[in-house]
């Protein structure tokens, strides 16, 4: 397939709509739920460290397995770890129907967490194995992207269903889509999709140890392990803070995230080409980050909006909404960070991945990819929910966005140690550089 090929020209090939699908079953359960955990944070009046839990709960679980998920998707059939993956969320879903309290959520998010992992790790690991060295970014990006655009659809149908319905109708429609995903899966997709690194080649630890004296490898893990404590706080917050401060319905929350997923569904995959022509991913990481830091800020300036905006009238879907100037300062807010991740995204899991290809376990260095953000996900959430409590959620973003900011100079030195010859250990580990 040439390079000059646009996007599009990928949905020819049955293996990657296959994988594709896995990103659209994924990405749209997650976007539906986070809405339903407004829904749930209203419905239960929850505090802010319970709402935190909502969002460490998820992450846990993916925390404890993602080392030995990354290396079992290494050494064994990538194919059977997506179709247990799509299982999983059926089982999510349908334990979502019967939450009954906080406690509930919690749980059935650490379920959840299990699902979505094994489907984001061997998902992105296969795209980046069958495609070609010199293709890696317009299919990275163009899966990315495809996971954004079901985000976008999760945000707007997810948001419909459950203003217009009830939980388990939404429930229903995501076990719809899942079946159908699964299906294409089995039918799409080779046995044994990518290279296989033999089980006895290497241990677990020793192919970790040699990912990690990469220092590039260390420049992106530090970087991800303070981003995400910011991002998390966007990701779990944002619906709840429009939901208990402002009253939003679930179908406007649907719509301020909308705004930031549909301008990441439609710049991915072009910068996934940018990214391939112009090369030196870590200042497109960087830029990305930097813009998120941003984007989260001005989150809380939906307070003063709120007061001075003038009400909008906005009619779709049969319905019609008013829109205040908090909805609007929100949506403008994840309209730029959708713009940082179209940056970010495409160039950190090239780098990973190229990283992963010097000991042929891609897999393991998606693993490290995902743990170092897990770590952050663990504790982001809590750390947000306790700062809520303290001070208010609107002063829990400008927190979150000066931990972005602070990755962002982590990546900046440890990248610069890694371009510096003289600094201690480069040579001995950049050896294949």
């Amino acid at each position: 397939m040439s390079t000059t090929d646009s996007p599009l020209s990928l949905f020819r090939d049955r293996e990657f709509v296959a994988l594709a699908g896995t990103a659209f079953a994924r990405s749209q359960a997650y976007s539906t739920i986070l809405i339903a955990l407004a829904l749930y944070a209203d419905l239960f009046h929850t505090s802010g460290l319970v709402e935190g839990l909502f969002g460490t709960s998820f992450a846990l679980v993916q925390l404890l397995i993602v080392l030995p998920l990354g290396r079992a998707v290494d050494t064994h059939d990538a194919k059977k770890f997506l179709l247990v993956g799509l299982l999983v969320n059926v089982v999510v879903f349908v334990g979502f129907i019967f939450v009954q309290s906080p406690a509930h959520v919690i749980l059935v998010r650490l379920v959840q967490g299990l699902g979505a992992s094994v489907l984001w790790i061997t998902g992105s690991t296969v795209v980046g194995e069958i495609s070609d060295e010199g293709e890696r970014g317009r299919w990275l990006g163009t899966y990315n992207q495809v996971g954004a655009f079901s985000s976008f659809a999760g945000d707007l149908v997810g948001g419909y269903l459950l203003y217009t319905y009830s939980f388990k109708w939404t429930y229903l429609v995501l076990t719809g889509i899942t079946l159908v995903v699964t299906v294409l899966v089995y039918f799409f997709l080779r046995d044994n999709p990518g290279g296989k690194m033999d089980p006895e080649e290497q241990t677990s630890v020793e192919t970790f140890k040699g990912l990690l004296r990469r220092p590039m490898v260390r420049a992106l893990v530090s970087f991800r392990l303070a981003f995400s404590v910011g991002k998390m706080a966007v990701i779990i917050f944002l619906p709840i803070y429009a939901r208990t401060e402002f009253g939003v319905s679930a179908l406007a929350i649907g719509g301020i995230l909308a705004g930031g997923k549909l301008v990441k569904a439609g710049l991915q995959a072009y910068m996934g080409d940018l990214t391939d022509r112009l090369g030196n991913e870590h200042r497109f990481v960087l830029v990305g980050a930097l813009l998120y830091a941003v984007g989260t800020a001005m989150i809380p300036l939906a307070a003063p909006a709120e007061r001075l905006l003038p009400m909008l009238t906005l009619t779709g879907f049969g319905q019609t909404l008013s829109a205040s100037g908090a909805i609007v300062a929100m949506f403008a807010a994840y309209a730029v960070i959708g713009v940082a991740d179209s940056i970010r995204l495409p160039a950190s899991m090239s780098m990973f991945v190229e990283e992963g290809e010097r000991f042929d376990s891609v897999a393991s260095s998606m693993s490290l990819r995902s743990i170092s953000w897990k770590i952050g996900q663990v504790l982001g959430p809590l750390l947000v929910g306790v700062v809520t409590d303290l001070f208010g959620m609107g002063r829990a973003f400008l927190v979150a966005a000066g931990f972005i900011v602070f990755a962002s100079g982590v990546f900046v030195f440890t990248y610069s140690r890694h371009r510096d010859p003289t600094a201690p250990g480069v040579e001995e580990a950049g050896g294949d550089d």
